[in-house]
């Protein structure tokens, strides 16, 4: 049966980890450095239950999504990042279950989102044609497990900033918030000044 809320999706999510992913998840969790932080004995000795308690109280529904996709990135997840966000799309494709927590907060804090649109969707003609540098968000996209080894290989291969966007755009970023967010924050970190110069357009 498929999950009805994010909290149950996360659920299900770390249930299906292996022991070993299981463990880096966890690890990886206390090694985050952002507020809010998560204590060590919040998470020792804890079930996927509890853990997936811990997310939702800790950064909210909305919030434990994004972060759980971090995560799974950093455990080199793929496959289970590209589930999550399937999983999550479905629920926020449903009327009655979208994010009560929006408006969405990207990575630093920022609105991602305005009159229920993406940031990385409302400016989706903007950044194709204005983010250069494209190999280096690419690569962060693969090692949090955003991009397949596949398709980071088939977009790394095109010719132009553009086209490599517009790539993105027709595969990964369709799979939901999720994926967006953890996009919106790859943008920050490598195209600060673009990214400051659309959100004063806001």
């Amino acid at each position: 049966m498929a999950p009805k809320t994010k909290k149950a999706a996360l659920a299900d999510m770390l249930e299906n980890l292996s022991k070993s992913d299981f463990d880096k998840f966890c690890s990886h969790l206390l090694d985050r450095r952002e507020e809010p932080r998560v204590r060590r004995r919040q998470v020792e000795g804890k079930n996927f239950l509890q853990i997936a308690d811990v997310l939702v109280s800790t950064f909210t529904e909305a919030g434990a999504v994004k972060v759980a996709v971090e995560l799974l990135g950093c455990a080199n997840c793929g496959q289970e990042v590209e589930e999550l966000v399937t999983v999550i799309a479905g629920l926020d494709s449903k009327p009655g279950t979208r994010d009560t927590a929006r408006p969405s907060a990207g990575a630093a804090g920022v609105d991602t989102t305005s009159d229920d649109q993406h940031f990385v969707d409302k400016y989706k003609l903007q950044l194709t044609d204005r983010v250069s540098h494209m190999d280096p968000i690419l690569d962060r996209l693969l090692d949090r497990g955003v991009l397949q080894r596949e398709a980071y290989d088939t977009i790394r291969a095109l010719p132009t900033s553009q086209k490599k966007m517009r790539e993105l755009y027709c595969g990964c970023l369709k799979a939901g918030t999720a994926s967006k967010d953890v996009f919106y924050q790859i943008l920050l970190e490598n195209e600060k000044f673009l990214i400051d110069d659309l959100n004063t357009k806001h």
